[in-house]
This record gives structure tokens, C-alpha cells and sequence, in this order.
């Protein structure tokens, strides 16, 4: 059996530095030779992503890197995406994602939807000022098992909150993990309103929403 190992480390390396044009060509021409649209995916790409995300989480890397790696990322994935279909691989698991409603912040929701995105899951991204009642059709419709919630502002964080008690009234809180995160939401509020998971930063919340489909 041919060994790709060159092959994804080399596509691990252009994904951490960025390099949208050459990933494209690397990823084709593995391909051609006849590597696995899943071992490129996991061997290369996610395994690139979560070196990003280490480097970022350490504050050796910043947004700016970030959102260049996941451009690469996301021309690779369009062309492995095909052949991914065909063998029947899918995704580890989808999430749905926003900003709640009243708050149109949407830098750090992107930048966690590109980190989850990074780990091979799925995401929904529903946008800015999502009202609970969008959410939970969502939920409903995708059966997404993780939602994650943005807010930027102190006036926003109570429909963190709303979103959960909705979740409940719909009798769906059992049936998914609900993730808060944002500059003024702190561990102590999550605990408050029920919520799974708090986490400070992107790469963390790529972590955990991860841990919640093992």
C-alpha cells in the first residue's frame, strides 16, 4: 500500500501557512496518485487546523492567521467534498450556530464556526440576531446535536438564556449540548443558565464541541 505520508504533512504545513493556491494543487495531486478523500481530510487538513488552533489557544498565532488557514481549508474541502460524498463519509457531527437575538456581532461566531469546521463536523450558521424560535426549528429540522450561542453584549446574554428555556419548552434540551461563549459570558453564567459548556476562546470551543459527538 502507498504511503501518503509526505503527501498529507505537506498539506498539513500549506493549511497552517495559509497557502490556498498550493493546498489546491497538493490536495489534487493526492488524489491523482490515489490517497483517500477521508485520510487527506483527517491526515491533512483537520490535523493542519488543529495546529492552528494549539497556536492560537497559546497566542502564537491571531485571528488574522486563522481565518487565512481556514480559507485553504475551506478550497481543499471543496475539492476533496465529492469524493468524500461518494465513499460515504460524513461528518462527525453538525451544529448549529449564531448570534442571539439583538446582537449583530458576528467576528467571533465565524471565527468558532471555522474551528468546528476545522475538526471535520458540520455546522449550521444561522447568522446574527437569531431569535430562540429559529433555533429550535433548526434543531428540530437538522437534528443538530450541539448549539452554540454567541453574545457580545451584557444586554444580549439573557437570550442565551431564553434560547435554553425555549429548548426545554419544545422538549428539546435533552437531545442537545448547548455551548455559550462571548466577551462578557463567564463560566459562572453558564453554570446560571444551564447552559453544557463555556469556553474563553475558538479553538477551546472546536475542543469541546468535538468532545460532545465522541
Amino acid at each position: 500500500m502507498a504511503d501518503f505520508s509526505n503527501s498529507f504533512n505537506e498539506i498539513s504545513d500549506l493549511l497552517q501557512r495559509g497557502k490556498a493556491k498550493d493546498i489546491e494543487v497538493a490536495v489534487t495531486k493526492a488524489m491523482k496518485d490515489g490517497a483517500a478523500a477521508k485520510d487527506i481530510l483527517e491526515k491533512g487538513l483537520i490535523a493542519g487546523m488543529n495546529v492552528v488552533g494549539d497556536k492560537f489557544k497559546k497566542g502564537e498565532v491571531f485571528v488574522p492567521e486563522v481565518l487565512i488557514a481556514a480559507r485553504a481549508m475551506n478550497k481543499a474541502t471543496a475539492i476533496i467534498k465529492p469524493a468524500l460524498a461518494e465513499a460515504g463519509v460524513k461528518a462527525a457531527g453538525k451544529a448549529v450556530i449564531c448570534t442571539v437575538k439583538g446582537d449583530l456581532h458576528d467576528i467571533g461566531k465565524n471565527l468558532v464556526r471555522m474551528m468546528i469546521e476545522g475538526k471535520g463536523l458540520e455546522v449550521i450558521d444561522l447568522g446574527v440576531d437569531v431569535s430562540s424560535d429559529k433555533i429550535v426549528e433548526t434543531v428540530k429540522s437538522s437534528d443538530a446535536k450541539v448549539v452554540c450561542l454567541s453574545a457580545l453584549l451584557t444586554t444580549t446574554m439573557l437570550s442565551q438564556k431564553d434560547t435554553i428555556e425555549a429548548l426545554k419548552a419544545a422538549g428539546l434540551r435533552n437531545k442537545v449540548k448547548v455551548m455559550v461563549g462571548g466577551a462578557p459570558v463567564t463560566q459562572s453564567y453558564a453554570d446560571e443558565i444551564g447552559a453544557d459548556a463555556y469556553t474563553p476562546d475558538a479553538a477551546s470551543a472546536a475542543d469541546v464541541c468535538l468532545s460532545f459527538f465522541k
